[in-house]
């Protein structure tokens, strides 16, 4: 059975997305981003596991949702078991966005497990390290400047790069 090693989920965020948002924070991430918003879910150790079909009960208890957001810690490590949970997510009808360390280049090449399957089912991703050097304060949704955010079914080889935040 497939279950996702859950740091957090929040019902109601305006700050992970547009839109009124359910957020799922993932614990465990390898990148160890220097000055990381969210430090604690880097460490690879098991918090709450949940399967796909719990975390979507949750979800359906809020009508009033947009979407979702995966966060971390890093959710390309937990790939396979949120492909699972991104189908149920896109049957409701509701947006999907992904936020990893990793280069939208890197994971449309990776051979790491579900990642491509979690993919095809992402309207955005927001891609590449925090890198604090170059934080910026004034971009929406990103913590730093090299990070992009990608609209996914728009781009095949080539990341299809937007600043039109109506992601709805």
């Amino acid at each position: 059975m497939d279950e996702i090693n859950v740091a957090g989920l929040i019902n109601d965020s305006i700050v992970d997305g547009v839109g009124l948002r359910f957020v799922v924070f993932v614990q465990g991430c390898p990148r160890r981003c220097k000055g990381c918003h969210n430090e604690g879910t880097q460490p690879f150790v098991t918090k709450t596991l949940m399967t796909p079909q719990d975390i979507m009960d949750e979800i359906n208890k809020n009508p009033l949702l947009d979407g979702v957001t995966f966060s971390g810690g890093e959710p390309m490590c937990q790939a396979k078991s949120l492909s699972v949970l991104a189908k149920l997510i896109k049957d409701k009808g509701l947006h999907l966005a992904v936020y990893t360390g990793y280069t939208y280049e890197d994971l449309i090449h990776s051979n790491m497990e579900g990642v491509k399957e979690l993919l095809q089912y992402v309207d955005i991703l927001i891609d590449g390290e925090f890198v604090q050097e170059l934080r910026d304060y004034t971009l929406k949704f990103r913590g730093s400047s090299n990070q992009r955010v990608i609209e996914v079914q728009k781009s095949s080889d080539v990341p299809h790069i937007t600043d039109n935040y109506k992601w709805l």
